[in-house]
């Protein structure tokens, strides 16, 4: 049953003298200017939501992680509630929520028919990529929505493509690239580019190796030195394929070689790490530069 309710609705239907008198004697309770709740116990987090919805601008809608929340969408519980207002309209004030603004909130990123009123899937996913805290937990959330169904590769560059200018426009376009498997192996020339700039020795590439079930490929090797090196991008995040690679390491050491992995996104983003960690295993393995 419906308990949260503009005020406007309620002194409508019931008229002011009577809303005013729920709320004085303490059967209804007001949380937020303009927003009236028809029970007085604590609200539910829906509750909430509605409240930071109603208690903004008509054409508002929910957005972010918590427009995500009603899609299922698990892992990621948000810390606050988060509203997108149209473009020029005022924020309430003391709110306990967090605000946004949009020139687009028109039924191609906002559902008509769904309640709570909210942005949907794609635009959601875009939306809280660009508002998180940094790129790593950015890249997470976009290549998850792909991952849990929520959207597909073709929508999301078409939602990207329409929202226009946006914070990690770049980086979201890459995890929906690496998402949809559009990068599925080692970036060579950017890791040749932080090989070369560390001054280490050209390795063999693509070097074959045989496990226990069959023959598979390490991406980088030294054989000289016994050293494999793995790059993982998103498809490495599935859990049918986590476990194949725990099992291919654990082979590549068993075989005798020393095994380092990384993320395609840190050949990508934080390449000194890269060429740092690269350069103590070969000075633990005895390397000198020429």
């Amino acid at each position: 049953m419906r308990t949260v309710f503009r005020t406007s609705e309620v002194v409508a239907a019931r008229g002011r003298g009577a809303v005013r008198h729920a709320i004085a004697s303490g059967r209804w309770q007001s949380p937020h200017r303009g927003v009236v709740v028809t029970h007085s116990g604590p609200l539910s987090l829906d509750e909430r939501e509605l409240v930071a919805l109603h208690a903004c601008a008509p054409a508002s809608a929910v957005g972010g992680l918590s427009a995500l929340r009603h899609e299922g969408f698990t892992g990621f519980a948000p810390d606050t509630t988060y509203v997108v207002l149209p473009e020029g309209a005022d924020r309430p004030g003391r709110v306990t929520f967090t605000t946004h603004w949009s020139t687009d909130l028109g039924a191609p990123d906002v559902h008509p028919l769904k309640e709570p009123r909210r942005t949907r899937p794609a635009r959601s996913l875009i939306d809280a990529a660009s508002w998180c805290d940094s790129d790593r937990f950015a890249r997470t959330i976009v290549i998850a929505g792909i991952q849990q169904g929520l959207v597909n590769d073709r929508l999301l560059h078409a939602t990207l493509d329409r929202r226009g200018s946006c914070r990690r426009r770049g980086l979201i376009r890459e995890s929906i690239l690496d998402a949809a498997g559009g990068i599925h192996s080692l970036p060579e020339k950017d890791f040749d580019d932080i090989r070369r700039g560390a001054g280490l020795p050209e390795p063999s590439r693509q070097q074959v190796v045989k496990g226990p079930d069959g023959r598979y490929h390490l991406d980088v090797s030294w054989e000289e030195l016994r050293l494999a090196v793995e790059v993982h991008g998103a498809q490495h995040q599935q859990i049918g394929q986590w476990d194949a690679d725990v099992v291919r390491g654990n082979d590549v050491v068993i075989d005798g070689r020393r095994l380092l992995i990384f993320t395609s996104y840190a050949i990508r983003h934080t390449p000194a790490l890269v060429a740092e960690q690269l350069t103590r295993m070969f000075t633990v393995l005895g390397w000198r530069a020429a």
